[in-house]
């Protein structure tokens, strides 16, 4: 059997593929019957599936997203780049999905100001918000959030392993946690992204990356995490080739 390789759109970043052992959100089958043939928006689909990821991860037993929560949110604000503008773009697809009845919204009053809030149309959330209306329970909103406030985090060095190479083995978690600790977060990612580009899928590899920008330097110089900590000045034997050799 012949699989033919995807080929990205231009100007956009190839996808490596979902780690092994990757978090993973449920969604219920009637979105898949029902609702996604009948979306024929896709920033509305977008922030449908976001909401759905954000519910899951909740722990309160009300669980909703506010307006400002998802304004907020970089990694999805990004997502409508192709539109004239993000802002109006999130709205048009929240209330889309009102008037598609996906959606529940309340709008509550704090501080002097109203917020917005939304459920996932279901029976539990019908039933807290009739509790909520008749006065049993109240609605604690978060505090407002500056839009594009919140970043997205830089993933681990565990993450990009198993995006980029495979499956982790007890051995080499070991040694990636030793490298966490002698280079810097960015120069990681940044060796990660380095090998993958030049197909050299191999922690080996990586390693030799970051052997050589900490002794060498790496762009403007700066030597890495283990050349600044006492006693590890010595770590690499000099030479041709020094930075492949431990002490």
């Amino acid at each position: 059997m012949r699989i033919a390789p995807w080929r990205p759109r231009l100007n956009r970043q190839s996808f490596p593929g979902f780690p092994a052992r990757s978090n993973q959100t449920p969604l219920p089958d009637l979105f898949f019957s029902k609702l996604l043939p009948e979306t024929d928006s896709l920033p509305e689909l977008k922030v449908l599936l976001h909401i759905f990821w954000r519910l899951y991860r909740k722990k309160s037993p009300m669980k909703f997203v506010t307006r400002d929560e998802l304004a907020a949110d970089e990694v999805l604000m990004q997502g409508f780049d192709g539109s004239a503008d993000p802002a109006v773009a999130l709205h048009e697809a929240l209330e889309s999905a009102v008037d598609h009845g996906v959606l529940l919204r309340a709008t509550v009053e704090k501080d002097g100001q109203s917020h917005d809030l939304y459920f996932i149309n279901g029976e539990v959330s019908k039933e807290a918000l009739a509790r909520v209306e008749a006065g049993e329970i109240s609605i604690q909103v978060p505090r407002r959030t500056e839009p594009g406030a919140k970043k997205a985090e830089p993933p681990n060095i565990f993450v990009l392993y198993e995006q980029n190479i495979g499956l982790l083995t007890p051995m080499i978690a070991e040694e990636l946690k030793e490298a966490e600790k002698l280079y810097p977060a960015a120069w990681i990612e940044e060796a990660f992204r380095e090998a993958s580009s030049l197909n050299k899928r191999s922690w080996r590899y990586i390693e030799r990356i970051l052997e050589r920008w900490s002794t060498e330097g790496k762009n403007s110089g700066e030597p890495g995490r283990d050349s600044k900590k006492k006693g590890n000045s010595g770590r690499y034997v000099k030479g041709k080739y020094g930075h492949l050799v431990r002490r």
